[in-house]
């Protein structure tokens, strides 16, 4: 039984970035990343550590000046000076300058005296309004430092062990192992070197774009199959249904809790290859819920085997323990729990010819309408680990060996996109989307710090985190409320409804009243036609690391005022979105939300009205609103608005121009849930307007991916009803919108439409 594969390291810095001097190594790996190590016996890691990845990079240019005092290192934007001394770092004897900026890093400087704008937190458990970040990489004066020295390191399998012991002799503590980040105002920069050196943002399966359900409940089977149809016969489209911690006996007869299961409960799933492979047929995938810290009971069907493999002997009906530290442990825990539930071997007893179903069925899996050998698959698992930051290993928080090792092994065929629905372990967890952010408390401040904790996370390039919409402790607020998450949920990296088993919490949106029921409806469906827009967001963080969700003062850090627009953020590089975040008011029927625009003029994104920038706006929203604004210039591509799919290349598009400035938006399009566009199998689609000019130029790149013709529908909003008087189509006064006639295209065919000065 293989460990998970060993992702292709590179660890070893290029020796012409390499600055050595006694006791002391600084590594330039960029022109504004250097590595800075202290070692009184001369030892240092070259092992990748659980952070830093690829350090062979190609070497920046830079001045070095060695002498017997003092060591110099210039690059164009860095200025480190160290003078020499065995003791080691103090504020003293080591700084780097800031050139662009002249501002001075000092040995042992806080975050906090850098306006460190911190990163993101492990979970929001029990949280009611706000909780502690961890640091981030963006801060307001320009730098930042990530401490390595006390994270583990990989060996030659790809296993994680402790640091070389030389390197703990001083004064029984790590010796230091620090990155110094110094970029200034330029953030796009930093993420890509970032991410370079740690490891790119994964490209996400299309599919998990879509509206998701949850809900911690018993239900059975049939109880499941009736409410995925209810849903797709009111009109509103999921594409993803999890199944909770009931899938799996909790009554186990014995001294295990319940929590940890890897047995279908039969009683409530008394077909569950059939259940699985319903769903599929319905366009949907599915996960379902692990909490494997109780190891494995006698209860398991998998639990004689899972005993031989581990040395004992089945009679004894000695319980398994839980240590992902333990190479032999894992191997089994992968093979023999997992593995059969992803090849549709839901028996829980390994095939005979387990091999040749997981060769065959693999390449295909999470592919939507799939063959039927693959149909009962489970698609990803829900790693819901609680239970605490130690193993027996030293260092190693099993929370980020679980996300590391299932990311890994679901992806070891080469070709399934993995991901791990989990919550955050730490730096390098960007590299194991998507985040579960926890069970929160149902309160409006719940609501309120989400906008905030999910733009945060982008500055350590978390971009993909998943709420509990709705909320998921103690009861509803109020239907107001949900509505609410609801709507903040379209605009926010995954949609997924959940709660827990509490009978008077409801998330179905038609046990709401009429009203809140149909904004749900309409705003769910719209999240399906936003797919097109998120996903080649998606393909810009996996190019770029930069998240779908950022903060404001991104490309704003000179405004005082970005750092206190807190509850909006950037939606792609297209958007802001100001979701509501707190009640209407009794006597107008209208929310009142303040929203900070940056220089440039801005359009409502549903009503076109013209906002210009550099200030504060009181925006007023009603119940069905969602304060959402398009930058001048702006081109979102949407699909058509559907109850039901909507997941895969749209047929039709719509395109929503916001004239006024040149600007650029590429479509990007693949299979959507292989590793094929490592290998360029994907299109691009560029839309642009230059000098009063709409054009859709030619895809490039692999166009068998995408219809063979494809119906463009123009929109041109935020305009004056005068622009119906120069160009062909239909004038909507509600939306200042200018619809054109449609176009059919094919991939290769070029369309262009003059503005005339629009």
């Amino acid at each position: 039984m293989p460990l998970p594969p060993v992702p292709s390291f590179k660890p070893l810095a290029n020796k012409k970035a390499v600055v050595t001097a006694p006791n002391v190594r600084f590594t330039v790996l960029m022109n504004r990343i250097i590595r800075i190590e202290y070692s009184k016996d001369n030892v240092f890691e070259d092992r990748p550590s659980q952070v830093f990845w690829y350090r062979e990079q190609p070497a920046p240019k830079f001045k070095k000046r060695i002498t017997d005092k003092v060591i110099e290192i210039e690059t164009e934007y860095l200025h480190l000076v160290y003078k020499i001394a065995r003791t080691g770092f103090i504020p003293r004897n080591l700084s780097i300058t800031l050139k662009q900026n002249n501002v001075t890093w000092r040995y042992g400087d806080s975050a906090r005296k850098a306006g460190n704008l911190m990163g993101t937190a492990r979970t929001l458990d029990g949280v009611a309004g706000r909780t502690k970040l961890e640091e981030g990489l963006v801060s307001k004066k320009g730098w930042s430092v990530v401490d390595d020295s006390k994270t583990l390191v990989f060996d030659e399998r790809g296993w994680l062990v402790t640091r070389n012991p030389a390197l703990s002799k001083v004064e029984g503590t790590q010796q230091p192992d620090l990155y110094f980040f110094g970029y200034g105002q330029d953030i796009p920069a930093l993420l890509r070197d970032y991410t370079r050196i740690a490891g790119e943002v994964p490209m996400i399966p299309r599919y998990i774009l879509g509206n998701w359900w949850s809900r911690y409940w018993a239900y059975t089977q049939d109880e499941l199959q009736s409410l995925m149809q209810e849903f797709r016969a009111r009109d509103i489209p999921l594409s993803v249904c999890i199944v909770d911690m009931d899938w799996h006996i909790t009554k186990t007869g014995n001294e295990s809790g319940g929590w940890t299961g890897y047995t279908w409960n039969r009683e409530l799933f008394p077909d569950p290859q059939g259940f699985i492979a319903w769903l599929h047929s319905q366009g949907l995938r599915t996960a379902l819920n692990l909490h494997p810290a109780l190891g494995v009971y006698p209860h398991e069907e998998q639990y004689e085997d899972m005993a031989k493999w581990m040395g004992i002997d089945p009679a004894t009906k000695k319980p398994i323990p839980f240590d992902i530290s333990d190479p032999r442990f894992t191997e089994g825990y992968f093979e023999i729990l997992h593995h059969p539930f992803e090849r549709g071997d839901l028996t829980a007893k390994r095939a005979k010819n387990a091999k040749e179903m997981e060769k065959e069925n693999l390449s295909d899996l999470g592919v939507l309408g799939g063959s039927e050998k693959v149909n009962s698959a489970i698609d990803f698992w829900w790693m819901d680990w609680q239970q605490g930051k130690k193993s027996r290993l030293k260092g190693l928080d099993p929370l980020w060996g679980l996300n590391h090792l299932h990311f890994q092994d679901l992806g070891r065929d080469g070709r399934k996109r993995p991901f791990v629905f989990s919550r955050w372990g730490g730096l390098g967890n960007h590299r194991y989307p998507i985040g579960f952010s926890g069970d929160t408390i149902i309160q409006w401040q719940s609501l309120a710090f989400q906008p905030y904790f999910t733009a945060a996370a982008a500055n350590v390039a978390y971009g993909w985190w998943s709420h509990d919409i709705g909320g998921h402790f103690r009861v509803d607020g109020t239907p107001e409320l949900y509505l609410r998450w609801v709507q903040f949920g379209v605009f926010s990296p995954i949609f997924r409804l959940h709660s827990t088993k509490l009978p008077r919490l409801e998330r179905r949106p038609w046990m709401k009243p009429e009203r809140v029921y149909h904004a749900a409806r309409e705003a769910m469906q719209l999240r399906h036609a936003l797919i097109p827009y998120i996903y080649s967001m998606a393909w810009r963080a996996h190019q770029t690391g930069i998240s779908l969700v950022t903060p404001m003062y991104y490309g704003n850090m000179d405004s005082a005022d970005a750092f206190e627009a807190k509850d909006q953020y950037f939606f792609g590089t297209e958007l802001i979105a100001a979701p509501v975040l707190k009640p209407i008011n009794a006597r107008s029927g209208l929310a009142a939300q303040p929203v900070w625009f940056p220089a440039g003029t801005w359009f409502d994104f549903f009503t076109g009205e013209r906002l210009e920038g550099g200030r504060w706006y009181k925006i007023h929203a009603t119940l069905e609103d969602i304060p959402v604004f398009a930058k001048e210039g702006a081109i979102i591509p949407l699909a058509p608005k559907v109850g039901w799919g909507g997941i895969e290349n749209p047929k039709e598009l719509d395109i929503y121009i916001f004239p006024g400035a040149d600007n650029r938006f590429d479509l990007y399009e693949d299979d959507g849930k292989t590793t094929d566009y490592q290998r360029g199998k994907y299109a691009i689609t560029t839309f642009a307007l230059e000098k009063d000019t709409f054009t859709i130029y030619p895809a490039t790149g692999d166009t068998s991916l995408i219809p063979s013709q494809r119906i463009y529908r123009i929109h041109l909003r935020g305009v004056d009803e005068t622009a119906s008087a120069s160009l062909p189509g239909k004038y909507d006064p509600s939306t200042r919108t200018l619809s054109l006639e449609a176009v059919t295209l094919k991939p290769t065919e070029t369309f262009q439409v003059q503005l005339n000065g629009l």
